[in-house]
């Protein structure tokens, strides 16, 4: 790499880091693209090397990764920081009926209620209207099934609550052997 191509990619870090400092939610990598006079797989490539950087570099900010969209946040580890900056009460702690369905839609999504309801034995109505009133749920279909529920995946509020760049960095989730009947419902 010359001298004059590390100068280039710096000057895209800046207005990468700009735009997306500027833009009021997720931006898509076509419109980087289209306002940086890149293609897709060059901006791609960019805000990989830049999540690398800021990981690495440990900085206040991260990018965050969903689906084809990506956005500028603040470090997990600094949360704490900014919400006593911001006079934001600590985050509300999510119920144990949440946390189960929360689990399952985002190891399994997208994933329709009644696979919920199965998975943990009871109704999950209520709890995931919660976790959609949240933000960290939201509805992203119909299942190609009889009565064609609705199907339910997580969002990048979900993402950020968890401090996750991307629902890749989900930690792999290990059945007990000794439940072969939550295997069985797994497998669907």
């Amino acid at each position: 790499m010359t001298d004059s191509d590390q100068y280039r990619d710096s000057e895209y870090m800046t207005v990468l880091e700009a735009v997306l400092f500027a833009a009021s939610g997720p931006v898509s990598y076509p419109q980087l693209a289209e306002t940086m006079n890149l293609s897709i797989a060059e901006v791609k490539m960019l805000t990989q090397n830049a999540a690398e950087r800021y990981q690495t570099e440990r900085r206040g900010i991260r990018l965050l990764f969903h689906e084809d969209r990506l956005r500028l946040v603040t470090a997990p580890e600094a949360a704490l920081f900014v919400e006593k900056f911001l006079g934001i009460e600590l985050t509300q702690k999510l119920s144990r009926a949440a946390q189960e369905a929360l689990t399952i839609i985002a190891y399994r999504q997208p994933v329709s209620r009644p696979v919920i309801d199965s998975i943990r034995g009871v109704s999950s109505d209520g709890v995931v209207r919660g976790l959609i009133n949240r933000g960290l749920v939201e509805e992203t279909g119909r299942a190609e099934t009889p009565g064609r529920p609705v199907l339910y995946a997580t969002t990048q509020e979900f993402l950020q609550y968890f401090g996750l760049s991307s629902i890749k960095d989900l930690p792999p989730f290990d059945l007990d052997p000794g439940e072969p009947e939550s295997i069985e419902i797994l497998k669907e």
